[in-house]
């Protein structure tokens, strides 16, 4: 019955995406043209606010738990786990201060309205899955971004959205990058539940009534743990906090 309910009201959903994703698409052009960085920071901040308000169309609520205040004169590492396309607004706006860029497949660099736009001029970097030596180069050139601008880097393990929200096998090799090249950050394993919920029936309709929450773990200082450690306890703490 939900699925049935939902057709209509996922079309007023996407009518009313596409039009913040266009609108925003021109702002943060002419933001980031004319005025650089920070004019297009502040306009993505609002796109993905706009975003996040839009699902409410679907009965969707947003809820953050955990460690939201990180220092912002040092680089954030952010290791999460992944469950659908809308885990990454709620990010951006929940860390704001930290200007999380992401690790994100080349298939997004171009023909998404807004999305693309941001992950090539904001400061994201784009991997060729298939092309390990390409990835792991962009990942370190993100590290080495990060460490210079005192910026955060989100980065999923799992490689891919999870379609039910049961934790994937974690990769190591990119977080390892990222910690090799912006060794005075903190880590911060982030849990999120419940996003994968707008895509139960597949790609349309959307589901409704979805409850995402998204919790900010303990913070862990590089230089104070191994990789192995780091790694391990990203990997436990993200698990604890799954639905």
């Amino acid at each position: 019955m939900q699925k049935i309910i939902s057709y209509p009201i996922s079309v007023l959903f996407v009518i009313l995406m596409l039009v913040v994703l266009y609108i925003f698409q021109a702002l943060q052009w002419l933001a980031f043209n004319l005025f650089g960085y920070q004019a297009h920071k502040k306009v993505v901040d609002a796109l993905v606010w706009w975003l996040m308000l839009v699902t409410g169309v679907l009965g969707t609520t947003y809820k953050f738990k955990g460690h939201r205040d990180l220092p912002t004169d040092k680089p954030i590492i952010f290791v999460s786990n992944h469950q659908s396309m809308f885990d990454i607004p709620m990010i951006i706006w929940f860390f704001r201060k930290n200007h999380p860029k992401f690790v994100s497949k080349k298939e997004l660099g171009k023909g998404f309205p807004s999305v693309s736009y941001n992950l090539k001029h904001g400061g994201s970097v784009l991997i060729d899955r298939k092309d390990a030596k390409q990835a792991l180069g962009a990942i370190r050139d993100l590290g080495q971004y990060i460490a210079k601008y005192n910026r955060s880097a989100v980065i999923f393990p799992e490689g891919t959205r999870s379609r039910d929200g049961k934790l994937k096998r974690f990769s190591e090799n990119g977080v390892k990058m990222l910690i090799k090249y912006a060794p005075e950050a903190y880590v911060v394993p982030l849990t999120i539940n419940n996003s994968w919920k707008l895509f139960r029936f597949g790609k349309f309709p959307f589901g409704l009534l979805s409850n995402i929450n998204l919790y900010a773990h303990e913070p862990m200082k590089i230089s104070e743990y191994s990789f192995g450690e780091i790694f391990e306890k990203c990997q436990e703490d993200i698990k604890s906090k799954l639905d």
